[in-house]
C-alpha cells in the first residue's frame, strides 16, 4: 500500500489490498477491496477481473488508497461509496440516513403479498403511506414494483428526506411519491396524511437502549442513533398503530420490521389497536422481524 512509484495493474492491487485488510482484520476484505476498487475505477466488479491487467493510474490509486483509510477507520463501506443496493436497485446513503439491510427487504415483499392477498393491489391503485422512511428505500421499491400505488413517505429528518427524494428522482417515480416532514410521536401526527390508505408500513427504531452499547462500532459511530434507538422501546408501534386505525381504510394493512424478540408484544399492540389476521415472519437467521395485521371491519 506504501509503494509509491510501483505501477500497480488491477489484480495486484486487489490482492494486496485484501491481504492489507485481512491482516487489519476487516471482515469480507476481498469484497471491500473490490467495491472500493470499482467504485474508484467506475466500473464494476466483474470488470476488475475482465481487465485484470489493466494499469491503475496515480490519480486512481490515491483516491483508492484515500478510501481505504476512511474504512480502516471504521467507516461502513456503503457511506464510503454513497451506495447500497436494496431490493436489486441502487440506492444512495449517506451519514443522514440509516444503511438499507437485507431483512427489510422482507417487509416490502411481506406487505405486497397482504394487498394482493386482500385484493387491493389487484383491484385498483392502492394508496400506502411509509413511516420513518429513510433513504426511502420501501417508498421507492414499492412505487417501482406497484406502477399504480399512490405513496406518501414520512420521516422527521430533512436530511433523511432529502436523500429519499434523490432516491425517487434517480429511479424515475417521484411525480407518484409524496415526502412530508413529520414526527410519528407527536400528538398532531396525523395531520395533513389523509385516509383511507391501503397500506401502512414501517421500520421504525426498535433497538433498545440496553444494547446500544453492544452493537459494532461502525454502527454506533456512522449510523443515525435516531432512527435506531427510540425513546421507550415500542413507542414508535404504539403511536403508529393507534393512527393507523384512523389512517387505514377497512381492511387496510398494517406491516411493520420488528426486533427479533419484540414480536409478542408488539402483537399486543396491533391487536389491541383492532387489527385481526396477524402474521410473523422470520428473517434469513430464523428471528421474527415482520409483522402484518389487517384493519378489522
Amino acid at each position: 500500500m506504501r509503494e509509491n512509484d510501483r505501477r500497480w495493474l488491477t489484480l495486484d492491487l486487489l490482492k494486496t489490498t485484501e491481504r492489507y485488510f485481512r491482516d487489519k482484520k476487516i471482515d469480507e476484505s476481498r469484497l471491500h477491496a473490490e467495491v472500493l476498487l470499482a467504485h474508484v475505477l467506475r466500473v464494476s466488479r466483474m470488470d476488475l477481473y475482465l481487465n485484470h491487467n489493466r494499469p491503475v493510474y496515480r490519480s486512481e490509486l490515491e483516491q483508492f488508497r484515500s478510501l481505504c483509510r476512511e474504512r480502516l477507520k471504521g467507516r461502513p463501506l456503503q457511506y464510503i461509496t454513497g451506495e447500497q443496493m436494496f431490493y436489486g436497485y441502487p440506492f444512495a446513503v449517506d451519514e443522514r440516513v440509516l444503511i438499507p439491510r437485507p431483512e427489510t427487504e422482507l417487509v416490502l415483499e411481506h406487505a405486497v403479498d397482504r394487498l394482493t392477498a386482500e385484493g387491493a393491489a389487484k383491484e385498483r391503485s392502492v394508496s400506502i403511506l411509509d413511516i420513518g422512511t429513510g433513504s426511502g428505500c420501501l417508498a421507492v421499491t414499492l412505487a417501482l414494483k406497484l406502477p399504480e400505488a399512490r405513496i406518501t413517505a414520512v420521516d422527521l429528518s430533512a436530511g433523511a428526506l432529502e436523500i429519499a427524494a434523490c432516491n425517487a428522482d434517480r429511479h424515475g417515480v417521484s411525480k407518484r411519491i409524496r415526502f412530508l416532514q413529520a414526527d410519528a410521536l407527536h400528538p398532531g401526527f396525523p395531520d395533513g396524511l389523509g385516509v383511507n390508505y391501503d397500506l401502512i408500513l414501517s421500520n421504525p427504531p426498535y433497538v433498545p437502549e440496553s444494547e446500544w452499547s453492544g452493537l459494532q462500532p461502525e454502527v454506533k459511530e456512522h449510523e443515525p442513533k435516531m432512527a435506531l434507538t427510540p425513546p421507550d422501546r415500542f413507542a414508535f408501534y404504539h403511536a403508529i398503530t393507534a393512527n393507523a386505525s384512523v389512517l387505514l381504510g377497512s381492511g387496510g394493512v398494517l406491516c411493520y420490521e420488528l426486533h427479533a424478540d419484540g414480536a409478542r408484544k408488539v402483537s399486543e399492540i396491533v391487536h389491541a389497536g383492532g387489527f385481526d389476521g396477524i402474521e410473523i415472519h422470520k428473517d434469513y437467521a430464523g428471528l421474527d422481524r415482520v409483522l402484518s395485521g389487517v384493519l378489522a371491519g
